[in-house]
């Protein structure tokens, strides 16, 4: 006989009706797992970010870079910066990182392994983890008032 042990010690009522628990959810185009490990969210925008970056390959050689640096920031980097104050300081989010350098490497045409930090620079693009830290200031800033 196999004894199920929930993981949460209550019930949560509302309107006499029991919720009842979850893995995910998708919320405002993220998705929250019950951990808040944010394993679900990273897999959601995997397949995305790897689109974009395909059809960065697909266009690379007709377009100028400004072209192509318009299409990172409508395509790419609108899924990536969505709600990165929440998730982008996972341990998982390396995976997208190595997606973002994907992408950058292909924009500026040079091999798979090649460094591209002095790219990030060139294109005036933020890596990952800037971007991170940017968006918690940008938070800050924006929302001084309330969190004095």
């Amino acid at each position: 006989m196999h004894v199920f042990i929930s993981p949460y010690p209550f019930d949560i009522i509302y309107e006499d009706k029991k919720l009842t628990t979850v893995d995910s959810i998708k919320f405002l185009g993220f998705t929250l797992d019950n951990s808040l490990s944010w394993k679900k969210h990273i897999e959601d925008i995997v397949p995305k970010l790897s689109a974009a970056t395909f059809a960065m390959r697909v266009v690379q050689h007709f377009l100028s870079l400004d072209s192509l640096k318009l299409i990172y920031y409508s395509y790419f980097h609108s899924v990536l910066t969505y709600r990165i104050i929440l998730w982008g300081n996972t341990p998982l989010s390396n995976i997208i990182f190595r997606i973002q350098k994907k992408i950058v490497r292909i924009m500026v045409g040079i091999r798979n392994r090649g460094s591209c930090i002095e790219y990030f620079k060139k294109l005036k693009i933020s890596p990952l983890q800037s971007q991170y830290l940017l968006s918690h200031l940008l938070f800050v800033a924006e929302n001084i008032d309330y969190l004095r």
